[in-house]
């Protein structure tokens, strides 16, 4: 870096000239080409003067904002199902991409009271369900918010989310479309946690599922099983519908690990998929493709939904205020284990 040292031995003048002209000392006497050659120098050395280092700083903050991650999900919720995980790496290639590096992570169930400094970010995006008691303390302090996969008021936050009802009916109709009459359900439960608090929030696959069955499409009422979302819940829950005994010739699965899970319960009974039991997943995860048989599955575009969330928060920190709601949309994967492969 030069400095007023090198300005002066270039300009040859004393360093005390240099550093009045470049702070714009009106007291000094200079012949105008002396300012000059000083000025010049300055410029062809790079030099910058506390003032322009500051104001470039200052700049340099404003185009690189503070961005909080906050997961509503346990570490061993998001290792047993990489929903989650994948939402968070569509937002961290985002942020790279845009050139965002400070970034501060949060994990909801972690937090005793706010953190501070997580108050002290730009901006937030929040993965899951945020509480009301932390959303409040949250709002004091940071405008910027959006939430993924959660919409909890639309006309105050930015969110994007997917349509669970519509996924969840579009796995169904093509299950009823076969002409299954009887179908199970197989889910788990989402929460919100916070200060070791753990409250269970709707989840609208099960809602519609229910639904659907209330209208009169499908029967299944007693066909329902809920644990957790994990691959080892979906083997148990699968057990416990098989020593029922007469079990469903389909069933729709709210996640892939719930669903490799039950698949491997089927086998250990000699039950065949999907001769004897069918069975349609949600998320369409890696491990859905290599299953045996392969998994038909909901597809959910979790990485873009991160990175559309991003997208929104910048949108928002430049100036737009009137609050955006953006759906993303699933598509039915279908594969061997529905009884139907295209």
């Amino acid at each position: 870096m030069a400095t007023i040292k090198d300005i002066a031995k270039k300009s040859n003048v004393s360093t005390a000239t240099v550093s009045r002209v470049l702070n714009n000392d009106d007291s000094i006497t200079v012949l105008e080409e002396t300012r000059q050659r000083i000025l010049l120098a300055a410029k062809e050395l790079g030099y910058q003067t506390i003032h322009q280092r500051r104001k470039q700083q200052s700049e340099s903050q404003k185009n690189n904002p503070g961005i909080g991650i906050i997961s509503c999900q346990t570490v061993e919720e998001e290792l047993n199902d990489p929903y989650f995980i994948s939402i968070r790496q569509g937002i961290e290639e985002e942020l790279n991409k845009q050139g965002i590096n400070k970034v501060g992570s949060y994990r909801l169930n972690d937090m005793l009271t706010v953190p501070h400094d997580l108050l002290k970010m730009d901006g937030l995006l929040i993965i899951g369900r945020l509480g009301e008691d932390v959303l409040k303390q949250v709002t004091k302090h940071i405008m910027n918010i959006v939430y993924i996969n959660y919409v909890p008021d639309e006309e105050l936050y930015d969110s994007v989310t997917i349509d669970f009802e519509k996924s969840t009916k579009k796995a169904l109709q093509h299950f009823i479309g076969l002409g299954y009459k009887r179908i199970g359900y197989i889910g788990g439960v989402e929460r919100e946690h916070l200060k070791q608090q753990k409250v269970i929030s709707e989840d609208k696959r099960l809602t519609t599922f229910e639904n659907m069955i209330k209208n009169g499409e499908f029967e299944g009422s007693e066909d329902i099983y809920i644990g957790e979302y994990t691959m080892s819940h979906g083997y148990e829950l699968m057990k416990k519908a098989i020593k029922k005994k007469n079990v469903p010739k389909a069933f729709f699965v709210a996640s892939d690990p719930m669903a490799i899970g039950a698949l491997r319960a089927l086998q250990e009974a000699g039950l065949s998929v999907p001769s004897d039991v069918a069975l349609i997943a949600f998320d369409d995860i890696e491990a859905a493709r290599f299953s045996s048989p392969p998994l038909s599955t909901v597809k959910v575009y979790t990485k873009e939904m991160g990175q559309t969330g991003v997208k929104l928060l910048m949108d928002r920190m430049n100036g737009r205020k009137l609050p955006v709601k953006v759906t993303i949309p699933t598509s039915l994967v279908i594969r061997q284990s529905c009884g139907y492969h295209l």
